[in-house]
């Protein structure tokens, strides 16, 4: 699928009429109707729209929001049945990307999705630049702290990966499955660790931060150095 929906919404009947309404070619959902739900199918789908109720038996979906944006800057749709002027303030605050009240009209909804996609869908990044790292993808010239650097075609497919996602945990499962994309039917399971390692050594950086960080138990995460 080349585009991937969340659906966190405990109405059963609402969810349905979503389907109907953003379903096209290349387009694939995810539902979730708790709130424990949407948090494992987050890490487990890895969306790249979510659509997130508010009020769930099991929780608010600002605090999931509040959590989200701690890692991850995939766009988010808040739908509630909350009109309060200080909610959509929240959420947007939170880091939502638009917000509609129920009720509303699929029509609106589709159109809301479609600028949020529209929006956020961005030219593959070729160059990669901060205060410590420049990465040419096209030509094929890495330097960190200045210096030129030597990577493995897994090592820049991983870089790669890390640098257009920031700010985002990838799983171990998505970086294996992103980087030996050859047909391989079996990956020895060290392998993206022994690749992680070399490209850590590789940015390591006197007196400056390693930006490849490990969220354990998940993957890992490119955090951008402070300027």
């Amino acid at each position: 699928m080349d585009y991937r929906i969340l659906v966190a919404e405990d109405d059963r009947g609402l969810n349905q009429g979503i389907r109907l309404a953003l379903q096209k070619e290349g387009v694939e959902f995810v539902f979730a109707y708790t709130l424990k739900d949407a948090k494992a199918a987050w890490l487990k789908a890895q969306p790249d729209m979510i659509l997130l109720d508010v009020n769930f038996p099991d929780g608010n979906g600002f605090d999931f929001l509040r959590a989200l944006r701690q890692t991850s800057d995939v766009p988010v749709l808040v739908i509630t049945a909350n009109d309060l002027e200080s909610d959509e303030v929240t959420g947007l605050t939170l880091g939502a990307d638009d917000y509609i009240t129920k009720p509303f009209s699929l029509m609106a909804l589709r159109a809301r999705v479609e600028n949020i996609r529209r929006r956020s869908q961005k030219p593959k990044q070729q160059i990669y630049e901060d205060s410590c790292f420049r990465f040419d993808f096209e030509k094929l010239e890495f330097y960190a702290g200045g210096v030129q650097i030597q990577l493995s075609a897994p090592e820049q497919k991983l870089l790669k990966l890390f640098v257009t996602h920031l700010g985002q945990t990838l799983t171990r499962g998505q970086l294996t499955d992103k980087i030996w994309t050859d047909g391989m039917e079996y990956v020895d399971e060290n392998a993206l660790s022994v690749t992680i390692s070399r490209l850590r050594k590789k940015l390591s950086v006197p007196g400056r931060q390693n930006p490849v960080h490990t969220v354990y138990g998940i993957g890992y995460i490119w955090k951008r150095l402070e300027e």
